[in-house]
């Protein structure tokens, strides 16, 4: 395979996932409340999600590391699929609580699958064909794929429920996660990665959990990026989510297409936010300086959405926050990226959405709480100081001067051995990580 065939394979495959699961993203939380779930209840089942997230993430990335990313990957849209049909069985029937907790769980466990091996595919398959750009511009290119597929999917999702019911768009992810699964199956390879399958199941989950701890919470600057991401990356599942709900309250009347808009305008954020990483990489000299600014950014935009009482100012600020993240986020992946060997990427990586999801599995029923009691309002001025507890972490990234912090030009795609980046140099890519 060439460079720009595993780019093409890598944006439709995130296209057409993306497209599958935003059908429901702009109307979840809608979807819990018709099952007749409180707001508490409701943001307690997505954090069974996250919680599914952290407790299979480490093991699905294990699995990724050894049977191969593409068997990770079938098995992500294969498990979706089949959750996907029980979150709507559970609607139909008005299931119990721990019904959706189960339900919930699944569903995190499907999206671990896809975590770090969908990164690792794509990195490993860069460095095999010696592909000339920046890590950054291919992240992009899958952050364009992702905010089309968000885009179409969430207006889409919207607009069906409102004119036919809350169940359909669940039904249409279904169908549309089994159309990935064919091009997955057909169309993705391992490139640059020879699943290993000689050894004992357990004897290998303990070598590649044992140089994964070395590559990732053991080497200082990647594991002071991962913590930062417990306040950064857990804080934006709650907001993205509890904005359908608060801004039909804004609003001032149900309408579902109001709530599809609001993941609709933070997917065309995503899209927009891909074409400022190449400006933020003249602007800033390091990847931690741009991280730093972002989180400040981030942080502003919560409290501003908080205080405002306007449908249209939490409506614009939700737009921006959605750029700042959607900005920042290839050029943390970058950052870690260039820090970790090909053997441990996936469950390197794995573990860095584990964190991130504790953060968010805590963050979800507490800031829930807060909305039961004083509003949607107060619970975005909260979130505003969490965001910025991710910075000593991310200073304490900056002073240990990794050799990924620094912008650089092009061929910089991850590193293959560990030594690769010893010198300060760009990775380099090799024939097989």
């Amino acid at each position: 395979m060439t460079p720009g065939r595993i780019l093409s394979v890598y944006v439709v495959l995130t296209l057409l996932s993306t497209f599958a699961s935003s059908f429901i993203w702009g109307i979840n939380t809608l979807f819990l409340l018709d099952a007749g779930l409180s707001i508490t209840q409701a943001f307690a089942a997505n954090a069974f999600f996250t919680a599914g997230e952290v407790i299979f993430e480490v093991p699905t990335g294990v699995v990724a590391d050894t049977w191969g990313r593409r068997a990770s990957y079938l098995l992500g849209v294969a498990t979706l699929l089949a959750s996907t049909l029980l979150y709507l069985a559970m609607w139909r029937i008005q299931g119990p609580f721990w019904g959706w907790a189960l339900s919930s769980a699944l569903l995190g466990l499907g999206f671990t699958f896809f975590s770090g091996a969908t990164e690792a595919w794509l990195v490993d398959g860069l460095n095999a064909t010696r592909y000339g750009g920046t890590l950054e511009s291919a992240f992009a290119r899958g952050q364009i794929a992702t905010g089309a597929g968000m885009l179409t999917g969430t207006i889409a999702g919207g607009v069906i429920a409102q004119v036919t019911n809350l169940g359909v768009p669940y039904v249409l992810r279904a169908a549309i996660l089994g159309l990935t699964f064919i091009v997955a199956f057909v169309w993705m390879r391992d490139v640059g990665f020879t699943p290993r399958r000689t050894r004992s199941v357990v004897g290998e989950v303990r070598s590649v959990l044992g140089a994964s701890l070395d590559q990732g919470l053991r080497n200082p600057p990647v594991r002071w990026v991962m913590l930062a991401g417990v306040f950064s990356s857990g804080v934006p599942i709650y907001g993205f989510y509890a904005m359908q709900p608060y801004l039909l309250e804004l609003y001032g009347r149900s309408d579902y297409t109001i709530a599809g808009l609001s993941a609709a305008l933070v997917a065309a954020a995503q899209i927009a936010g891909a074409f400022v990483v190449p400006w933020a990489r003249r602007v800033f000299r390091r990847r931690t300086s741009a991280l730093l600014c972002g989180s400040v950014a981030s942080a502003c935009a919560l409290l501003t959405m908080g205080l405002s009482s306007s449908f249209w100012i939490v409506l614009v600020v939700l737009a921006v926050w959605a750029l700042v993240f959607a900005a920042a986020r290839p050029i943390r992946q970058a950052f870690l990226n260039e820090l970790i060997p090909s053997a441990q990427r996936a469950t390197v990586l794995s573990s860095d959405n584990m964190i991130g999801s504790v953060g968010g599995a805590a963050a979800q029923p507490a800031l829930g709480r807060v909305a039961d009691g004083g509003g949607y309002s107060t619970s975005y001025v909260a979130p505003a100081a969490v965001e910025l507890l991710a910075w000593p972490f991310l200073l304490r990234a900056r002073r240990e001067r990794a050799p990924s912090d620094p912008i650089r030009g092009a061929r910089s795609t991850g590193s293959a051995e560990p030594g690769a980046l010893a010198h300060g140099g760009a990775a380099r890519p090799t024939a097989r990580s």
